[in-house]
């Protein structure tokens, strides 16, 4: 296997950013630690990769940003900011769609590799899984580019996490409505990512801290396409039909809470007065719909800004945090008392 930064890095055993000035031809490393760094490139004859070119050395200037679906809105908005970003800095991007599959997205990683970009950007929670053995193309990729993660965070040298707290944000929604008076909460979701399982636990902990703990038969996962709002509302019909009374409905996005907002109108039920429903991700799906969608504001631009900060240093042989963490606003509208 080749030699990467992370392997001088190690070997000379100093940080990857130390190891990055050295290749940058940097003035701000010590003499002692240049040679340290230089004897180990020479002996083990280390050919400057494209993580090495992003340091200064040949750079194309060229990031490569991969996101599981390009027609979902999270992720569209997402991409679309960080390639303003990415040329505002003189940077240009490529994007693969890589699907959800672990091998396309292996595969997808490969390729984008071979283009000799300076950095990944990874787009979305799926590209972190709960299984250890599944994230080793991520840690393969670190070894030889900055991997920049957008709503996941994974522990590992080279790789950078930009993230909202989905955690407390879910939290404070599911408060927001037991403080209202509504203790029967629907929690709807539709991923088990790395996002999707905080913000689960988020509403869990809300449930448990105003002791309502019989909260399982509120909890439905939904595996239907999140763009056919018909599915979604007959979804929640079935729940219903099932016995399941509930008098509000939070979702893991706003996909399902308009799916809901069509329920209640399907039923007769007035919003918020028999029915509050929460969204996430404060989408222009919130103030597309009658009434108005209350939603969790991720702050995803503020996110992606963040990110391509963080990446500028890194490729600059700067010192950077490993997780950048940002907490999430809940933004009230008209489905919500």
């Amino acid at each position: 296997m080749a030699l990467t930064i992370y392997d001088i890095s190690k070997k000379a055993g100093v940080s990857i950013a130390t190891v990055s000035r050295v290749l940058n031809g940097s003035e701000n490393v010590r003499e002692s630690t240049r040679e340290k760094v230089l004897s180990v490139i020479e002996k083990y004859d280390y050919t400057p990769n494209a993580f090495a070119r992003g340091m200064g050395l040949h750079s194309l200037r060229t990031v490569g940003i991969l996101c599981a679906n390009s027609s979902d809105q999270f992720l569209a908005r997402a991409v679309y900011y960080l390639e303003q970003e990415l040329h505002a800095n003189g940077y240009e991007s490529l994007l693969c769609c890589t699907g959800y599959d672990l091998s396309d997205r292996q595969s997808y990683i490969r390729l984008i590799l071979s283009k000799k970009v300076d950095s990944l950007i990874l787009v979305g929670s799926n590209y972190v899984s709960n299984v250890e053995e599944e994230n080793a193309y991520i840690r393969e990729a670190a070894g030889q580019v900055p991997v920049m993660l957008l709503n996941a965070s994974y522990n590992c040298p080279n790789v950078y996490s930009t993230l909202c707290n989905d955690y407390s944000s879910m939290f404070e929604a599911t408060s927001s409505l037991i403080r209202a008076g509504i203790d029967d909460v629907l929690y709807l979701y539709d991923s088990n990512s790395y996002s999707g399982t905080k913000k689960l636990s988020g509403y869990k902990a809300a449930m448990k801290s105003y002791k309502l703990a019989d909260y399982a038969p509120f909890i439905h996962y939904y595996d239907g396409p999140t763009d056919q709002i018909r599915t979604i509302t007959s979804f929640i019909q079935e729940i219903a039909d099932r016995g399941t009374t509930f008098h509000g409905i939070i979702a893991s996005d706003d996909n399902l809470a308009i799916g809901a907002v069509k329920y209640a109108q399907n039923n007769g039920l007035k919003i918020p007065e028999d029915l509050a429903i929460i969204g996430y991700n404060n989408s222009m799906l919130t103030t597309c719909c009658t009434p108005e969608l209350t939603s969790v504001d991720n702050r995803l631009e503020n996110q992606t800004h963040q990110l391509v900060q963080t990446l500028l240093g890194v490729l600059g042989g700067e010192e950077m945090p490993a997780e950048s963490v940002f907490s999430g606003k809940l933004i009230k509208r008209a489905t919500t008392p």
